[in-house]
């Protein structure tokens, strides 16, 4: 039985925590939260105690932490569990500065426990599916990735600017999927932008649109467009071409009823929120990091694929900014 500490009992902790619920080899001992009354929810819901983050990491009866706090606060969370000897399950990105990962990995392997970057797209079925038939030769070799990311409506301009980027924040996991899709880490990223969502958005810094061409040494091209609005629902679709054929993963839509009437054929809309479309991939990842500890094996992603998406952030931002492709 896997002991886990969940910091941080927001949306994605609550998620976490349902699956945890309806496991058989792990249970949640104990959550902590800024907020008291959101720790005292939570524990409620999984009959686990109400704890201060340190007390959390310092427990005994605590196999692993969930870090699901604010990025801001990764960066110490991450090094006192580690010296602790807890396994680590952290949502992205590992921390806003690729140094302060790499920093990060020297302290994980020092203590030599169990590290696990939630890049939880890994684990949605249809895209899992699709990496799995790349390595099966069915299309024989990628050339051409295509990512497409669009979130119906953009957050706060007051998220934009805690929150590192589109880049980092939003096509990180774009950059992820990528180095998942092609096999093969990029060697060169372009990106352009623009604020064409909300002005306000620009004002802070940041952009709302943005395609990113990722390029491998063997030569195979990624291509990313990311936007913070979509107007007809959350748009989630990949496209893998190789030399031998095509694979793709389409939407997942509300239902698979299509009516056809004078006007022509209409399909049911999209999956409208993140969590509803990534339902079964938050409860996969979950369940691949559970299991990496039960049988010792080396959790993946690790945190080295954290600081490689992170490093394409950055690089994606600094091209941005210069206009010109950056040398990764």
């Amino acid at each position: 039985m896997i002991r886990v500490g969940i910091l941080g009992c927001g949306r994605i902790g609550q998620v976490h925590a349902r699956t945890l619920r309806a496991m058989d080899g792990a249970t949640v001992v104990a959550v902590s939260d800024h907020f008291p009354e959101a720790a005292e929810a939570l524990a409620k819901t999984c009959s686990a105690e109400v704890r201060s983050t340190d007390e959390i990491i310092a427990s005994d009866d605590v196999d692993a932490v969930i870090v699901g706090t604010p990025t801001d606060t990764h960066f110490a969370i991450i090094e006192a569990a580690a010296k602790a000897g807890k396994a680590i399950f952290c949502e992205k990105p590992v921390d806003m500065s690729a140094e302060n990962i790499r920093t990060l990995i020297s302290i994980v392997e020092d203590a030599g426990v169990a590290f696990f970057t939630a890049f939880n797209r890994r684990f949605d079925p249809n895209f899992a599916n699709v990496q799995q038939r790349i390595t099966a030769g069915e299309i024989g070799d990628v050339e051409i990735v295509t990512i497409l990311s669009r979130d119906p409506t953009p957050p706060p301009v007051s998220y934009i600017e805690s929150s590192g980027g589109l880049f980092r924040d939003m096509m990180i996991h774009d950059f992820d999927m990528a180095r998942f899709l092609l096999g093969e880490d990029p060697v060169s990223v372009y990106a352009v932008g623009s604020a064409l969502v909300d002005p306000e958005i620009g004002k802070a810094g940041d952009v709302d649109t943005a395609a990113v061409t990722l390029t491998t040494a063997s030569g195979k091209i990624c291509q990313i467009s990311n936007s913070r609005r979509a107007t007809y629902g959350y748009d989630q679709r990949i496209e893998v071409h190789g030399s031998g054929g095509m694979l793709r993963a389409a939407n997942v839509l509300e239902n698979t009823v299509d009516v056809a009437t004078a006007e022509g054929f209409r399909a049911a809309p999209t999956l409208n929120f993140f969590l509803e479309r990534y339902e079964a991939a938050y409860a996969n990842e979950m369940k691949a990091f559970i299991a990496h500890l039960s049988d010792a094996s080396v959790p993946v992603p690790g945190i080295k694929d954290g600081l490689q998406a992170q490093v394409l952030a950055d690089a994606a931002q600094q091209s941005l900014e210069t206009g010109q492709p950056v040398a990764v």
